[in-house]
């Protein structure tokens, strides 16, 4: 497919029309620019989930996502920064990275901003995946939370605002005030849990940290662009595609 008839497409907002043919040709663009992809750190606008690379189809169903368009790493690195129209948010869903794919963009308006909502996708998507993570960091409000989910159900979680909180056993990379060679239970207190790690460094443990993205992280495949509504295409979105 040559570049001005994607351009076209893109314009006229038909990518939710494709057929197959020009689905895989869109594909193939997408993963022949990616073989020259040297991928950099990622601004994940204080909140993401990752899903297992060889497991992601399921997050579309999982979050209601729709018209998916295969897009490069550096192509959808800035979806916060595309327009939208009609209520169809875009999210990034970046190519496998280090064997997982982040989930990042407009997930206020995706997903929603109440802690059930937060709960329930995370939930979904480790029900369709197998496993789903999430991650939200808030330095000026000093909130921080991580959570681990398994086949739809919360294995662990670290949650801190005023007080920490925790859920499920602590997993084995976790390095807990009472493991400490120096703490002596006779002397010393802590809660069962203190010492758990904040979701910058409990990423870095899990999948992949996206601020440490670089010439050392495998990439395979190219990414995807998606919709939270159905039938709306990507018109106004021809920018994003760069030669």
């Amino acid at each position: 497919m040559i570049e001005n008839r994607l351009d076209a497409l893109l314009e006229a907002g038909f990518t939710d029309r494709l057929g197959e043919r020009d689905r895989m040709l869109l594909a193939r663009r997408a993963l022949l620019k990616s073989c020259y992809e040297k991928p950099s750190p990622l601004l994940a606008d204080s909140w993401w989930y990752a899903v297992p690379g060889e497991r992601y189809e399921g997050l579309f169903t999982a979050l209601d996502l729709h018209d998916r368009f295969p897009v490069t790493f550096d192509e959808g690195a800035d979806v916060v920064q595309l327009p939208h129209r009609r209520g169809a948010f875009p999210v990034f869903v970046t190519p496998e990275l280090d064997g997982w794919r982040l989930i990042i963009g407009n997930l206020e308006d995706v997903v929603g901003v109440d802690w059930d909502e937060w709960m329930s996708a995370v939930e979904r998507l480790s029900a369709q995946c197998g496993e789903a993570q999430m991650f939200f960091e808030d330095e000026a409000g000093g909130s921080n939370v991580w959570v681990v989910a398994e086949q739809g159900c919360i294995r662990r979680r670290y949650t801190r605002e005023d007080d920490p909180e925790w859920v499920g056993e602590p997993l084995p990379w976790e390095d807990l005030r009472v493991d400490d060679e120096d703490f002596d239970p006779e002397f010393d207190e802590a809660e069962p849990n203190e010492g758990t790690a904040d979701a910058t460094t409990a990423c870095g443990h899990l999948s992949v940290d996206p601020t440490r993205i670089g010439a050392d992280t495998e990439i395979r495949g190219h990414g995807w662009l998606a919709l939270s509504a159905p039938g709306v295409g990507h018109k106004d979105l021809g920018g994003l595609v760069r030669s």
